[in-house]
């Protein structure tokens, strides 16, 4: 294992040793490379530069305390990779050839998979890119998919612990028929300005109503939303989320707990009536709310200044089954390192 500062890892990038590479080309998918190479020799005219036909994914590697490395879900990153690719015309990216260059990649730098109890993960980044050079709105024919890994610390720095929100108006994260509920980089372009007001204003993360209404919660930051009442967990519905595999996997421990889930539309003003609220994601799993602010209407939302109990058990719950000290009866987990 490599000599670092796990327990200080900030949330960002350190080089680590391989990366692997696939091309699609004359309509298949080739073999997979090893590379050491952290450069990618791209066309200035490529597709994925100018008219942003790009896809990517986010999954972690976790080191056990039985000694094995796991890793969560990654035949529904693999899904939802694909979902991508046919939103956005891009050929598919088989779920055996995702699953392949995942194991390959976390073997090649075991080294790099943070130590049990440090806080810290590998972070494993899936990457699709349109490589044929054009000018002109057209599909690519020539493709890379690269997935490349680096050790990351907690999200937000506090860890588990609960973090302001706010409402933000100005701006939209995505339209209800766009690309939201596909996992491209414009969606996170679109996010930049407003999560740099919410920094400024002194909140962790921006919240989005939805584009054409205003009316009804949409996501929150790059995360998803979940509500706690009346034994309920409560998630938006629309068609301009992205699916969170994290948040599918709390629905599905919600129902384990005996709670009802419900995805709808969530009004604004029904965030008044929730005991919990947080936001969900690969990066944080859950991060618990303190409150939410309408900064237009002056309203506060108070969900209290620890995490609630029933978020807490979902995030315990979630966490033991990534690192298998708590059975995985949905088999959710790999093992790529025994």
């Amino acid at each position: 294992m490599k000599d670092l500062d796990w327990a200080n890892l900030s949330f960002g990038y350190l080089p680590t040793d391989y990366n692997v590479r696939c091309y699609y080309r004359n309509g298949k998918w080739g073999e997979i490379e090893v590379c050491s190479d952290e450069d990618i020799k791209i066309h200035i005219a490529a597709t994925c530069l100018h008219y942003g036909q790009e896809a990517f994914e986010g999954l972690k590697a976790y080191r056990c305390p039985d000694g094995k490395v796991r890793v969560f879900r990654m035949d529904e990153n693999a899904a939802r990779l694909q979902s991508t690719c046919r939103g956005i015309m891009m050929p598919e990216v088989p779920t055996e050839l995702f699953e392949e260059m995942v194991r390959k990649v976390v073997r090649l730098n075991q080294e790099y998979v943070p130590p049990y109890e440090s806080g810290a993960t590998l972070y494993v980044r899936p990457l699709l890119l349109g490589l044929t050079p054009q000018i002109g709105v057209h599909p690519s024919t020539e493709y890379v998919f690269l997935i490349l890994v680096t050790p990351v610390g907690p999200y937000f720095k506090g860890g588990f612990s609960t973090n302001p929100y706010v409402i933000i108006r100005e701006y939209d994260r995505s339209a209800p028929l766009g690309t939201g509920i596909y996992k491209v980089g414009g969606n996170y372009a679109a996010s930049l300005k407003a999560n740099s007001i919410a920094h400024q204003k002194g909140y962790a993360c921006e919240f989005y109503l939805d584009a054409k209404e205003k009316k009804y919660m949409d996501e929150c930051g790059a995360a998803n939303f979940f509500g706690i009442k009346n034994n309920t967990y409560v998630t938006p519905k629309s068609t301009s989320i992205l699916p969170s595999i994290t948040n599918k996997s709390l629905c599905q421990l919600a129902e384990d707990m005996g709670m009802t889930v419900e995805r709808r539309k969530i009004p604004e003003e029904e965030l008044a009536t929730f005991d919990e609220a947080g936001a969900c994601g690969t990066a944080a799993v859950i991060s618990p709310i303190s409150y939410i602010d309408d900064l237009e209407t002056g309203k506060r939302y108070n969900y209290g200044e620890k995490p609630g109990p029933v978020s807490t058990k979902l995030y315990d719950t979630l966490r033991g089954i990534q690192y298998g000290t708590i059975p995985d009866k949905h088999h959710w987990t790999f093992v790529v390192i025994d």
